[in-house]
């Protein structure tokens, strides 16, 4: 079987392709973020994700900073090819904020905001500023 090539997936206007990142075992959204050509490659080979951080144009290497990395088990595309879902072991965190999920804000019916789950660390202590 050939391998896999990445310019086949359909990248927007800027070269960025939107990423789902959900949790291997719970199966919960973990967050949303980018990648390029390159940085698909190399989550494909180093088996851990990698991203291209659209506010600072970096590449941004998912638990450098602060250790919670998210050790890779599944790539899967859309059928349009312009979306990608990956599959995670979240090591810590996947949240700069400290929580486990992205999504923890969640609207209530009376339009007021509640915030799920409990802080896994402190952000002020593991991005000093």
């Amino acid at each position: 079987m050939a391998a896999f090539d990445v310019q086949t997936l359909r990248y927007n206007s800027d070269g960025l392709i939107p990423v789902i990142v959900q949790d291997e075992e719970s199966r919960e959204v973990l967050m949303l973020a980018y990648m390029n050509a390159e940085a698909v490659k190399r989550t494909l080979e180093s088996g851990e994700t990698w991203f291209w951080s659209r506010s600072r144009q970096q590449f941004w290497h998912k638990g450098e900073t602060s250790g919670h990395v998210q050790k890779v088990t599944r790539m899967a595309y859309d059928c349009d090819r312009d979306t990608l879902l990956v599959r995670v072991q979240q090591v810590g965190a996947a949240c700069h904020e400290g929580y486990f999920s992205c999504f923890h804000y969640v609207l209530q019916p009376d339009g007021s905001v509640a915030v799920e789950g409990e802080k896994m660390f402190d952000p002020d202590q593991v991005y000093k500023k």
